[in-house]
């Protein structure tokens, strides 16, 4: 969704600090009505602009600490079978079908780094995968934000 104007900017921004900010009170400290501020929302929430609540939990908040990348190469004609599988592993946060040589890049949680090796077994062997290379996150340097997107003309 790129025909954001300044007041859809403003809401976000809002959020973006405070994904559980009240409707009410994005309204108030913007000065506009509520019923505004839900509408917009709505619309943005149609228009898919807005992540799921559940993107902002942590994972470590679910046990889960220890954070990766997964780079997986595929067999080409079992793309849809791979895709299925990664989805029904819980530890699979996000997939991403990137350019370059890795067919696949997911993001991926786990207990200890044991449980981590049993997560990229658990990828390694879903139909259709030949091979994966996993990186193992050893910090958040910087948490995932949109502010600086919604500025204007950005």
């Amino acid at each position: 969704m790129s025909n954001l104007d300044a007041t859809d900017r403003r809401i976000l921004r809002e959020l973006d600090g405070d994904a559980r900010m009240p409707t009410a009170m994005i309204a108030h400290r913007l000065g506009l009505a509520r019923g505004t501020v839900q509408a917009r929302l709505e619309k943005l929430s149609a228009a898919g602009a807005l992540r799921l609540h559940s993107a902002r939990i942590a994972p470590a908040a679910l046990g889960r600490p220890v954070g990766a990348s997964v780079q997986v190469e595929l067999d080409q004609h079992l793309i849809a079978e791979a895709i299925t599988a990664l989805a029904n592993i819980p530890e699979v946060l996000e997939c991403f079908a990137p350019a370059g040589n890795t067919d696949l890049l997911l993001r991926v949680v786990a207990k200890n780094p044991d449980d981590l090796y049993r997560v990229s077994e658990e990828i390694r062997l879903c139909p259709g995968i030949n091979r994966t290379s996993t990186s193992l996150f050893l910090r958040e340097v910087i948490p995932y934000r949109v502010t600086g997107l919604l500025a204007e003309g950005a």
